[in-house]
């Protein structure tokens, strides 16, 4: 596997310089993140079906050993204070158990039996999308954990940066990262960590995008659990709504922090008609100012039609009376 080959470009290392090191290593991030770029349709495809499946229960579900599994808890863990996304609709599948996010229990990425356990554990249905990661593409842990999530039916996401490994033929969206050798062999922390990381950010993002969770570059579903998010949320209700911070800091105060709810106060709609209008639009304010819009032209040619048969009634009686 290459990213376990030792690289002769980089055999004396150890030797160079450490501003010639430095260089070196730095250029190897830009090369991991550059391999990314021919995933891109792959990445578009797991993601769109992630989106379709999650439906209001589906979870999304980390899989992974080592320096893989705290890549993916890296990602997981930023959903809910970034989007809003419930605690409960995150999981993940960690060869070791808990105590591995902080530790490396590197014999744990053998234990077959424990990553079915731990998929039977989480009950999965065909709602929830698993997204397993693994450099190797390999690790008996995180494959079996992959095969025994797709006997439920769920949407398997594999991400690997060795080809025609395992773990991309067990998933239903399998997705190479060929980031090559490592600078130091075998530390896969390095350009191959780099490039998942990327991944599960691009994965991530990409179905809060499609959910309505996003709305002109901002994280709407954002939670204003301190003085800094409360400022960000009183300023995205300004920009939105395009009304001064003091209406925008009320609307939010009015909507108990949810930014949404806030903005739509602003504009003027009634309390009672925001939680209808949230729900029928599914959360995604795009979708609801485009239904918003069409209400008010159908009411303005509604009202121009209307004057314009008064005006003509208006007309034949002055014919009439002449």
């Amino acid at each position: 596997m290459a990213t376990e080959d030792v690289d002769p470009r980089f055999a004396d290392l150890d030797a160079w310089s450490l501003s010639s090191a430095m260089e070196a290593m730095w250029e190897g991030q830009l090369a991991a993140v550059a391999a990314i770029g021919h995933a891109l349709p792959a990445i578009t495809a797991a993601t769109e079906a992630a989106r379709a499946a999650l439906g209001e229960r589906g979870r999304i579900v980390y899989v992974g050993a080592g320096t893989s599994a705290r890549v993916a808890v890296q990602d997981g863990a930023e959903l809910t204070p970034t989007f809003a996304w419930p605690k409960a609709r995150v999981h993940f599948v960690v060869a070791g158990g808990d105590s591995a996010f902080v530790t490396s229990i590197e014999g744990a990425e053998d234990d077959v039996e424990d990553a079915i356990a731990q998929i039977n554990a989480a009950q999965l249905t065909q709602q929830d999308v698993v997204i397993a990661v693994a450099a190797s593409g390999t690790t008996p842990f995180t494959v079996a954990a992959l095969q025994q999530a797709g006997s439920f039916g769920a949407v398997t996401i594999g991400v690997a940066n060795n080809p025609g490994t395992a773990l991309l033929a067990s998933a239903k969206f399998p997705i190479l990262i060929e980031t090559g050798r490592e600078l130091i062999a075998g530390s896969t922390r390095m350009k191959a960590g780099t490039a998942q990381k990327v991944v599960l950010n691009l994965i991530s993002s990409g179905i809060m995008l499609r959910l309505g969770r996003v709305y002109r570059g901002m994280m709407v579903n954002m939670q204003p659990t301190n003085a800094k998010l409360k400022r960000r949320a009183e300023a995205m209700v300004a920009q939105i709504a395009q009304c001064n911070p003091s209406h925008a800091a009320r609307s939010l105060e009015q909507a108990e922090g949810d930014v949404k709810t806030a903005v739509l106060l602003a504009l003027g709609l009634d309390r009672a008609d925001v939680e209808t209008i949230l729900k029928e639009g599914d959360g995604n304010l795009r979708r609801i100012f485009a239904e918003l819009a069409r209400d008010r032209d159908s009411d303005r040619d509604l009202h121009r039609e209307r004057h314009s048969k008064e005006a003509a009634g208006r007309k034949q009686g002055g014919a009439m009376e002449s």
